[in-house]
């Protein structure tokens, strides 16, 4: 079994460009597009226990701002469980971490993410 616990300095970039991109967007009232770089912020981080919980928690308050029950409610159980199933290696790869998705169904990933993990991870 594989430990997994900080993100590689190369892939960090990455993540954290999708995180500034969300931030800035939900700042100026585009949800849509805002929930998107959460969703490739979350494929990318999601091996790694820390940045996978921290993606949960942005989520958590972008469904609280948006007062949805049901993604705060998705979004409290995946911070319980998420950050444990990466630490183990157990994450359903792709899963794009939203309450509107099954939170252990594997999910296709985006090319340009794929690209970036194959390269990066």
């Amino acid at each position: 079994m594989k430990f997994y616990f900080n993100i590689p300095q190369s892939l960090y970039p990455f993540y954290k460009s999708e995180l500034d991109s969300a931030a800035k967007l939900l700042h100026e009232g585009k949800l849509q597009e805002c929930w998107r770089h959460y969703e490739r912020a979350h494929i990318i981080g999601q091996r790694y226990p820390l940045h996978h919980s921290h993606v949960h928690w942005q989520m958590l308050k972008f469904g609280i701002k948006i007062k949805s029950t049901k993604e705060v409610m998705g979004q409290i159980t995946r911070l319980i469980f998420g950050g444990v199933k990466s630490f183990v290696g157990k994450v359903p790869i792709g899963n794009t971490g939203g309450a509107n998705v099954p939170p252990l169904k594997p999910m296709e990933i985006p090319a340009d993410l794929l690209s970036i993990l194959s390269k990066y991870a």
